[in-house]
């Protein structure tokens, strides 16, 4: 049986993340069920870093996020993660009220958001419709991300720095013997004095395996399809257009665009696969609020994003499960979040507490811990029943 102090299962962006921060100081093995890491969600992604999104947990996620994408260590990306992508969020004269108290929200955390006129949103994204537009509001400083070169540099950083990265290797039984954990996977057999559940869609299952009460985890389908550019048009410096009450978004993506419904559908945690009528919904949406005649949508897809009933990601060790660290629910935001709940995560485990830069930020590790789905106090970081 092969010893470790740390197992991570899931080596998605949550997981590879977290290993990369932890691999310094422990010896910690990632357990991939798929033949590859990241093949669900994480490979699945919008690509959008953006500090106007989500609860302000998240918001703050986000901005804590930052520096590591901006400036990430020496070596560990062969190009920029981040590239200018501004996000106008547009809107319906239905929507001005939204609109309004989005901008509020928006400028707490983002102090550049500004309000546009519809000439400048039309000057921005030519394509949008003059009569459906009623008002809009820019984030100046939203990018893209290079999800790809992130979670290849997390992985690579894992084995640069000891730690092991195992791949068809599902999960099959957990069980706790004394002061660690058995770990049964389909490519043997594992033991750990901690065990990080970092499983996606699939992460109240692991949790039934170690025999953990569920977190109430709800995984939602989200559709995204690319369709042509118009003819002879230059897109690529368009901004994301977002409408403001989440009914669809588009962006550049390698000279066609990027388009999803933004539909939010429970599933069972599966292989998402695009459904014919959430393809078809997010067509006319883009039709009705832009010019854009689609004759083809080139390619499709569906992922899965999971979600807690706050909407918040979970980050913390069970009250009553010793041991077993709880990495979930990131939602739609768990790629421009990584790095903040990576370290969060690596700082709860190491020091019971969250790294004083994010404290700074407003974040505390009881808005993080699964204690707080359930009605209990949390200690510090770490409930007192908690530790390995």
């Amino acid at each position: 049986m092969t010893g470790a102090d740390i197992v991570v299962i899931g080596g998605g962006m949550a997981g590879a993340s977290a290993a990369f921060e932890l691999a310094s100081a422990a010896k910690v093995v990632v357990l991939e069920r798929e033949s590859a890491c990241g093949y669900h969600a994480t490979g699945r992604s919008a690509a959008s870093f953006t500090e106007n999104y989500g609860t302000a947990t998240i918001r703050r996620l986000a901005k804590a996020s930052r520096p590591f994408l901006e400036r990430p260590p020496e070596g560990f990306a062969g190009s920029p993660l981040l590239a200018p992508r501004g996000m106008l969020t547009v809107a319906r004269a239905d929507q001005r009220a939204a609109l309004r108290d989005e901008l509020e929200r928006a400028l707490e955390f983002v102090p550049t958001m500004r309000r546009v006129s519809v000439d400048e949103a039309l000057a921005l994204v030519p394509v949008l419709r003059r009569d459906y537009l009623d008002g809009a509001i820019l984030e100046p400083n939203s990018m893209d991300i290079d999800v790809h070169g992130l979670h290849q540099g997390f992985l690579k950083g894992i084995r640069r720095r000891g730690g092991t990265v195992i791949v068809d290797a599902e999960v099959t039984a957990l069980e706790r013997d004394g002061r660690r954990w058995r770990v049964s996977t389909r490519a043997g057999p594992l033991s750990a004095d901690i065990v990080i559940n970092a499983a996606g869609a699939w992460a109240d299952e692991i949790g039934r395996l170690a025999g953990a009460a569920p977190i109430g985890l709800v995984p939602k389908r989200r559709t995204a399809f690319t369709v042509d550019a118009p003819a002879g048009t230059a897109v690529e410096a368009w901004p994301l257009a977002n409408d403001v009450g989440a009914e669809f978004y588009f962006k550049p993506d390698a000279g066609r665009l990027f388009v999803s419904p933004a539909d939010a559908t429970p599933s069972l945690p599966t292989d998402a696969q695009a459904e014919d009528i959430d393809v078809a919904e997010g067509v006319d949406r883009l039709e009705r609020a832009t010019t854009i005649a689609v004759t083809r949508v080139v390619r499709r897809w569906a992922g899965l994003r999971s979600f807690v009933t706050d909407g918040s990601p979970v980050a913390g060790f069970d009250p009553e499960a010793r041991g077993f660290f709880w990495l979930a629910g990131q939602g739609g935001y768990g790629i421009k979040t990584a790095s903040a709940l990576a370290r969060a995560t690596a700082a709860l485990i190491s020091a019971g507490r969250l790294p004083e830069d994010q404290v700074a930020l407003g974040l505390s590790a009881a808005q993080l811990s699964p204690a707080r789905l359930r009605g209990m106090p949390v200690d510090g970081g770490m409930p007192a029943t908690a530790r390995a």
